[in-house]
């Protein structure tokens, strides 16, 4: 019975915070905030020991994730109605490097170290700070750079080279598996995949670990034996 019960418990867990995330939005995930951070921690030990609980009955588990559901709706629509709010709960943008000069005292309010800054320099691709005209320190622990003008590099308008249709690529075969909705986005049938890797001596769809296509760079595709660069218009 402890079993059947557990198991009731983690599933509707499982669903529940699914839920509360796809509510609340993307930004739970992709933008954590220190104030996300400990309501992650809060919530998560809060349903560990509700499902572990032998006293804590179901009920229990899903009264926790409606009352907690409940006061970060609340809380978001305050952030909105009281714009406030939102620099003692998220925090704010803190520039920490101005036209290739450190800002030592932003860097003590922010409790950073110049091995700190260097890697997150390094991630935006930048290995010296007199690069950088302006890098800010955001509330979710990234950092934002702006290069100096003279160190970024030329875009195809300066060089006055052609410049490509843009377009997102379209994975066709993911592990063998056909992708039949992309086929349909890009207007295409499964005929004319089959052709087009039946030129490059492909027989089967299920050879193919993973396919994609552009219409500007044609059709890539990967063996599930080795890796092919072969590419077709």
């Amino acid at each position: 019975m402890d079993y059947a019960l557990i198991s009731v418990k983690l599933i509707t867990a499982f669903f529940g915070l699914w839920f509360m995330t796809k509510l609340l939005g993307k930004k739970e995930i992709s933008q954590l905030t220190p104030f996300d951070f400990v309501s992650s921690l809060m919530l998560s030990e809060l349903v560990g020991n509700t499902i572990y609980d032998r006293e804590a009955h179901f009920s229990m588990l899903v009264f926790a994730l409606a009352v907690w559901m409940v006061l970060s709706l609340a809380l978001e629509k305050a952030v909105q109605l009281m714009p406030w709010l939102s620099v003692p709960l998220s925090g704010k943008p803190d520039l920490i490097i101005r036209n290739g000069v450190i800002d030592v005292n932003a860097m003590k309010r922010n409790r950073l170290d110049m091995h700190q800054i260097g890697m997150l320099l390094r991630e935006q691709g930048v290995f010296t700070v007199r690069e950088v005209a302006y890098a800010v320190f955001e509330p979710n622990g990234s950092l934002s750079v702006m290069r100096n003008p003279g160190d970024e590099p030329p875009t195809r308008t300066e060089l006055r080279v052609s410049v490509p249709k843009a377009g997102l690529p379209r994975i066709l075969i993911e592990q063998g598996t056909l992708q039949r909705g992309e086929l349909r986005e890009i207007g295409r049938s499964v005929e004319w995949l089959q052709s087009r890797l039946a030129e490059q001596g492909v027989d089967h769809i299920r050879e193919v670990y993973y396919a994609e296509w552009t219409e500007e760079d044609g059709l890539f595709f990967q063996l599930n034996e080795y890796i092919s660069s072969n590419s077709t218009q």
